[in-house]
């Protein structure tokens, strides 16, 4: 028993001792530690912030787009395209390509391979190049949409059954 109490005052006595020795370095090391959950948490709430603002210019654009204001409904789904929100940007692209806001074909393929940068899975990219082959399609651009569906197939995407499926009509 008496031996077990002196364990743990040596046990105490190491404790403190380190805690001397290393007060600075503890106090550094915790002051970096809340300073970095802090950050973590700001970065966070930023995020959400901007991801809002950028679902209220889709709706936004949406209401515009509806008063039939399609000049600034176009302004306001290009500023989406600008964000760098990859949710957001492909659904301004596609509602730019389901609205005709744009006829300039060479700016729709800009805006196809920005958006396309931005997607994260392999899945929501194939989606976007099975988009862009079908606008490419519909553009006269047959051999850039056989291209890119071939590539699709090579690849043995999920989206390969669709891919063969518009490249045999």
């Amino acid at each position: 028993m008496e031996n077990n109490t002196d364990n743990q005052i040596e046990l105490k006595d190491r404790i403190l001792s380190f805690y001397k020795d290393n007060k600075l370095k503890i106090k550094i090391i915790t002051f970096s530690l809340i300073i970095l959950a802090i950050s973590f948490f700001l970065i966070e709430i930023n995020k959400l912030k901007k991801n809002e603002k950028i679902s209220e210019k889709y709706i936004s654009a949406g209401v515009l787009y509806l008063e039939n204001k399609k000049a600034q409904a176009k302004e306001t789904y290009e500023e989406i395209l600008m964000s760098k929100n990859s949710f957001y940007t492909m659904l301004a692209l596609s509602e730019i390509l389901e609205k005709n806001l744009e006829e300039d074909n060479e700016k729709l393929i800009k805006y196809f391979d920005k958006v396309e940068k931005l997607q994260k899975t392999k899945e929501q990219k194939n989606i976007l190049i099975i988009k862009k082959a079908l606008f490419l399609a519909n553009n006269s651009k047959e051999d850039e949409a056989n291209k890119l569906l071939q590539e699709l197939i090579n690849s043995n995407s999920e989206l390969k059954n669709l891919a063969e499926e518009i490249l045999s009509k």
